[in-house]
């Protein structure tokens, strides 16, 4: 006969869903997020409670970290050592820690590298002082136990902490679907904030954040998050806070003296040194480190010369560095009910104060039961020693002593079990003073601890003189000044960039190369096989760059970007994308206000700032409608729109002037007609509109065709005048089929 197997039959669906949903929970309560009332995560509580368990307080010897971790492991933590030991090195770093809860010896990390700290096996640690705020009160009946995890020993659900230590170290997690991020704060302004709420149960946040300012980072940085901010932070749980690097003049160096909260002192100099290499800090010489044993922090910024302004650079270093951080405040918690929520600061610490007034009712309410107990057996004392002849002749002559005793004297059977546990030496000292001495002092303990307990206002004054009391004894001063700062502003790209001047030399085939200085020919420069000179720039090196196609877009790039001439350049192709099979037809490099002549060979155009041109779309920018068979030609620079001329001439050999205010000035569209060519014409690419070019009030033109060339003066150009959208009058014979116009 087989054996009958009990096997429960489930849709895959919903066993995942409830597998994951335990899993999440989990992860939620038992790890990521820490309880309301000490401030803790599971991990960081067995550490705590286990050097407790091992008599590392304050005052004892240091131990060996991996004595600790062992235990951890071995009888509340069953996870891996690693983390364990993280764990344990983060609550040891005065530098991560706002008030450490482990005093380590040896390499625990340094703030350059918060994880180069040695291995378990070298360092030493014990706990500190400080953390009495969680332990003191452990044996006193304060909180539940639970059986550990293989349920051989007793491990506390949470410990009794005597001050909010959550808000005071802070802590950030991970969990499924939620995270918190609480930074710490000063411990007297925490600790005054619970007065003033114990004091007044209905003061309003604003109230309370006279005394908590904001958060108080282990680090003398400065907060400059506006206190508005702050406060809205503080009434809806979410928000950020910005720190900033601390900085000074010394003897024409900036020193910096104070990093914003986990940030690399190395990190801040690889910042800068990247910066440096890439040349977007001219004015910046040198950068030392100059931190040590007695000064954590000292990076030392050498400018190239007293001329720099301090000011500006560090605004800019503020907004490309991490001497400026933001940090997230998500007081995402478990509160007293057990489950996660978001709660502001007002909801935290009355949480917090039920939580510890609960404690201390429960830690009076042991000691009454002590007392009471102790009463008891003290009346049975004083019974035993106003009886002790008698008592000590039923103890010699009773074989089962306790019933006789508790007959015969009406006593209990504790009275009695005490009574029978005491030693002859003990019975011979007992003294009717001494028991009814004892018994005055637990009376009046009792009476008092009665009233307390019986009164809401006198607990509530005991927990307010203890909150003032540690705060006392741990407190110390803020750390992190709140200083009122206006927002950093980054030095423009251009600014940083030295302008020197450059010619910039666009081929036929898209490529683009940049030459110092404007003395030079692009045309005799060399290009690969099948190419050549197509278009050029004169512009400087902290000046935009505006390549235009023959579709009518336009293109930005820096112009201090290109590789130099003496190579044959880099292809436009690999930092911009245009329309498939679309040629670059020119090049312009001016400042924004500039003016620039856009036109296309259909002979229609306009003039438009080339500011307005400007993308940071490696796309590009449509700007000129060009339509049909027609392209767009060569933009140029217009100097003096009131006093140039526009010089049109096409392929054939027409030419027209007019005066250049007689084109419109806009930032995109088709343009007016510059000069009329026949439609049939144009439609068969028979004649179009080869060239526009803008004549200063005493410039002239050379036109070439074939090996032949003209020079036209202003005397010569009253025969071309004529208005807008005229058709031209050709050029001599000879100059038929022209080649190229430019102004000279």
């Amino acid at each position: 006969m087989s054996e009958i197997v009990d096997i429960e039959r489930r849709p895959l669906g919903d066993f995942t869903e409830q597998a994951y949903l335990d899993y999440s929970m989990y992860v939620i309560l038992d790890r990521a997020l820490p309880y309301i009332g000490d401030g803790l995560k599971p991990v960081q509580r067995r550490i705590i409670y286990a050097m407790s368990e091992l008599g590392l307080n304050a005052a004892a010897k240091f131990k060996k970290s991996a004595r600790t971790v062992g235990d951890v492991l071995g009888k509340f933590h069953p996870h891996g050592d690693s983390a364990c030991y993280e764990a344990m090195v983060l609550m040891a770093q005065s530098f991560s820690y706002r008030y450490p809860l482990i005093d380590g010896q040896g390499n625990w990390g340094s703030s350059d590298d918060p994880k180069s700290f040695a291995a378990m096996r070298y360092t030493e640690a014990k706990l500190t002082p400080y953390a009495e705020i969680l332990l003191s009160e452990l044996d006193q009946g304060t909180t539940d136990w639970t059986p550990n995890f293989d349920a051989t020993l007793d491990e506390p659900l949470l410990l009794p902490a005597r001050l909010p230590n959550l808000l005071l170290n802070g802590t950030t997690g991970i969990a499924v679907g939620m995270a918190t991020d609480i930074p710490p704060h000063n411990l007297r302004e925490v600790a005054a904030a619970c007065v003033v709420l114990l004091d007044n149960p209905n003061a309003t946040l604003e109230e309370l954040c006279t005394h908590i300012l904001g958060p108080d980072f282990p680090t003398t940085a400065e907060i400059i998050t506006p206190p508005e901010e702050i406060l809205q932070a503080y009434e809806t749980g979410h928000g950020s806070i910005k720190m900033r690097a601390c900085f000074e003049i010394e003897k024409g160096g900036i020193v910096i003296t104070a990093l914003p909260y986990q940030t690399s002192g190395n990190k801040i100099i690889e910042q800068i040194a990247q910066q440096m290499q890439a040349k977007k800090l001219p004015m910046l010489e040198d950068i030392r480190d100059e931190s040590d044993h007695e000064t954590a922090t000292r990076l030392v910024l050498i400018p190239r010369s007293n001329r720099v302004d301090a000011e500006q650079l560090m605004q800019h270093l503020f907004v490309t560095t991490d001497l400026e951080r933001n940090y997230r405040i998500n007081f995402n918690i478990i509160g007293t009910n057990g489950l996660p929520a978001v709660k502001n600061l007002r909801t935290l610490l009355t949480e917090w104060l039920e939580f510890r007034t609960g404690t201390v009712r429960r830690r009076l309410q042991f000691r009454l039961d002590k007392v009471i107990d102790r009463l008891h057996i003290l009346d049975g004392y004083l019974i035993a020693f106003l009886n002790i002849d008698e008592v000590i002749k039923i103890i010699r002559n009773e074989d089962k002593p306790k019933p006789v005793l508790m007959k015969r004297f009406k006593l209990t059977g504790t009275q009695a079990d005490a009574i029978l546990d005491l030693r002859l030496r003990h019975l011979a000292r007992l003294e009717e003073q001494r028991i009814r001495g004892e018994q005055a002092d637990l009376a009046a303990e009792r009476k008092q601890i009665e009233q307390i307990l019986n009164s809401k206002r006198r607990l509530k004054t005991k927990v307010r003189d203890e909150i003032k009391s540690d705060a006392e004894k741990f407190g110390d001063d803020r750390r992190s000044p709140i200083v009122a700062r206006q927002a950093a502003q980054a030095i423009s790209e251009a600014d940083l960039i030295p302008s020197e001047p450059i010619t910039i030399v666009l081929s036929e085939k898209g490529w683009v190369r940049a030459a110092k200085g404007h003395d030079i020919d692009p045309r005799e420069l060399a290009f690969r096989t099948g190419d050549g000179f197509q278009s050029a720039a004169l512009g400087r090196t902290n000046q935009t760059a505006v390549f235009f196609d023959a579709s009518g877009r336009c293109y930005s790039l820096a112009a201090h970007s290109f590789p130099s001439a003496r190579s044959m350049g880099e292809p436009l192709g690999g930092r911009l994308t245009p329309p498939n099979g679309t040629e670059f037809v020119g090049v312009v490099a001016a400042d924004a206000d500039t003016k620039i002549l856009i036109a296309s060979d259909s002979g229609y155009g306009f003039i438009a700032p080339l500011g307005e041109l400007y993308s940071k779309n490696k796309a590009g920018k449509a700007v000129l409608s060009v339509r049909g068979v027609a392209r767009a030609i060569a933009p140029v620079i217009v100097v003096d729109r009131e006093s140039e001329e526009i010089a049109c001439l096409t392929n054939e050999g027409y030419l027209l002037i007019f005066r250049a205010t007689e084109l419109p000035e806009l930032a995109r569209g088709k343009g007016l007609k510059m000069m009329q060519i026949p439609p049939a014409k144009l439609k068969s690419r028979e004649e179009y509109m080869m060239a526009a070019v803008a004549i200063p009030a005493h410039g002239s033109l050379k036109i070439s065709a074939g090996g032949r060339h003209i020079t036209l003066k202003q005397k010569d150009f009253d025969y071309y005048r004529s208005e807008r959208a005229h058709r031209g009058l050709k050029l001599p014979r000879g100059f038929q089929k022209v080649d190229i116009m430019e102004k000279v």
